[in-house]
């Protein structure tokens, strides 16, 4: 079975060209859509409705840097093992200790600069972390790049919860 990147006819790298992944999506999209197969047998419905959700899945994977960054890993043999492995670096550790207490200090003085300064830093450390797992996806430590990616998940998630913060700050 193709992986994502081979469907696409991608290579399989974390920095993509998002245009090319667009036009790839489109063009597999064109092929394989239901409506082009309303006269079709119900065997022949049922591949192509397959071929469209699986184009779906794999344009979203592609398209989302933590989920083309986790699928690079897994291709590679890297487990990310997000449920068993939660170990990371004491600094990392420390700097989102620092910023929960920060996010809820804000969140309980309603506090929108506090909210924005959090948020900032937020993006500099998720383009940081990015950047990092690009270049060292593209050594083929796939192994480091996993622990990166886990450590992008913790900032994601983070990035949601000041997210409902602002929200609930503008009640």
């Amino acid at each position: 079975m193709q992986n994502h990147f081979e469907l696409f006819h991608l290579a399989p790298q974390f920095a993509l060209d998002m245009s090319a992944l667009d036009a790839a999506y489109r063009e597999v999209q064109n092929r394989v859509h239901p409506d082009k197969f309303v006269s079709a047998s119900d065997a022949e419905k049922r591949v192509a409705m397959q071929w469209a959700t699986r184009a779906n899945e794999a344009y979203q994977t592609l398209k989302n840097p933590l989920k083309r960054a986790a699928y690079l890993c897994e291709l590679n043999g890297a487990d990310l093992r997000t449920e068993s492995n939660t170990a990371m670096p004491m600094a990392f550790l420390m700097q989102q200790m620092e910023w929960r207490e920060a996010l809820e200090d804000a969140r309980m003085q309603k506090d929108v600069a506090a909210l924005e300064l959090l948020e900032l830093q937020l993006h500099q450390q998720r383009a940081a972390l990015l950047t990092q797992i690009n270049a060292v996806l593209d050594s083929g430590d796939y192994h480091q790049a996993a622990q990166d990616v886990r450590q992008l998940m913790f900032l994601e998630k983070f990035g949601e919860d000041v997210s409902f913060a602002f929200e609930a700050s503008e009640v």
